[in-house]
């Protein structure tokens, strides 16, 4: 079954879906700042656009383009930047 999200008052959304490897979610963030929390491990794969991104532990803010990847631990929380509309793919373990 897909489910549809929104979040940040409607500025991020994404559909939710059981892929062969677990469940997935695609979707599309609006300019602007975001911080998402995790409660499974999350593969986050850029499809088009640009995030800049914090992640847990780290002071540094790092661009990912389309085509690259991230991951973040389960129960952790991290922060995003995107850089004009977004499309990502987010993976759950």
């Amino acid at each position: 079954m897909i489910t549809s999200n929104e979040y940040f008052d409607a500025q991020v959304k994404s559909l939710g879906y059981d892929s062969a490897t677990g469940k997935s979610s695609v979707g599309v963030m609006e300019e602007g700042s975001y911080e998402f929390g995790t409660s499974t491990h999350e593969t986050m794969v850029v499809i088009e656009g640009e995030l800049i991104a914090q992640l847990p532990g780290e002071e540094e803010w790092k661009s990912y383009k389309a085509g690259d990847t991230f991951e973040v631990a389960a129960n952790t929380s991290f922060k995003v930047k995107s850089v004009g509309q977004t499309s990502y793919l987010c993976q759950y373990k």
